[in-house]
């Protein structure tokens, strides 16, 4: 199930973080039930793609110790929890609906996300370019997903940064593989050959500086200063640049970029970027 993923969709609440709603019950209320829909219909999807890997997962030196490819969990019971995590995330909307009365097109959402994920298990990781897109496009529907059951306007500057960080994230974790691939000679991902490490690099470069100046432009942008009331939000552009100028450096010099979570969860000068803006940004939003 991955649970330590589930941090990715913590991105359901950036529309209460933005809009100023973070203090207010009658708002957390519809985006906790995001979550949790959006946590399990994830979940379904990891363990339907490590049943369907499973032969690839297998000699593999880091994935073999997934639960169904080492051996700890059979295929059956693979198939067994992917349905309870349909099952519950199914259940979670139906509550949204009726229990809360919030009629709102979350599933649609949800649905849209696991059938999307379901044709990138199958078959689209296996097309260069298309897979790092459509990672970047599930943290879009993720940030829709907390805007709309929360009934909370999503303001296209949050959507253009949500794509452009996830798409950075994508092409960094993609660039893993295609270190490994170059180095050995041999890939068990369908299509990485259509990649090199010069190409990923320019990518890389391409869509970090579109993210930075994406930020930039919106903290300066005239209605974005009406609407928060600050003239300030420029100076939180600091910890932007620096938590995407380290993480430049794990991906390049480090090589280490194969699971944003854990690098987004362990490295201290990440974290404390992370830590700084959240900071400030609350200062800026609340006090």
């Amino acid at each position: 199930m991955r649970i330590e993923q589930w941090m990715k969709n913590m991105f359901v609440f950036l529309p209460l973080f933005f809009d100023r709603h973070l203090l207010e019950w009658s708002y957390w209320q519809p985006s906790l039930v995001a979550f949790f829909a959006f946590n399990f219909a994830a979940s379904s999807i990891y363990c339907f793609n490590d049943i369907y890997d499973v032969e690839a997962d297998r000699l593999h030196p880091k994935k073999c110790k997934r639960p169904i490819a080492s051996g700890a969990i059979s295929v059956a019971q693979g198939y067994v929890i992917t349905a309870l995590c349909w099952m519950i995330s199914a259940g979670l909307l139906l509550m949204d609906i009726f229990a809360l009365d919030n009629c709102t097109y979350l599933w649609m959402i949800i649905l849209s996300y696991v059938v999307m994920n379901l044709a990138y298990s199958t078959k689209l990781k296996q097309i260069p370019i298309l897979d790092v897109f459509i990672i970047a496009i599930g943290f879009v529907l993720r940030v829709f997903a907390g805007g709309v059951n929360a009934h909370i306007y999503i303001s296209t500057w949050i959507v253009l940064m949500t794509f452009l960080l996830a798409l950075f994230l994508a092409f960094a974790k993609r660039r893993d593989d295609v270190v490994e691939w170059e180095a050995t000679g041999t890939t068990r991902r369908k299509g990485i050959d259509r990649y090199n490490t010069a190409f990923m690099n320019q990518a890389l470069t391409i869509v970090a500086t579109l993210t930075m100046v994406c930020y930039i432009m919106y903290t300066i942008s005239d209605s974005v200063i009406a609407r928060v009331g600050s003239e300030y939000l420029y100076l939180t552009s600091i910890f932007v640049l620096a938590g995407i100028i380290r993480y430049l450096q794990i991906t390049i010099v480090d090589i280490r970029s194969g699971s944003p979570t854990k690098i987004l969860l362990k490295d201290r000068f990440i974290l404390l970027c992370i830590a700084g803006w959240l900071i400030a940004f609350a200062i800026i939003l609340y006090v």
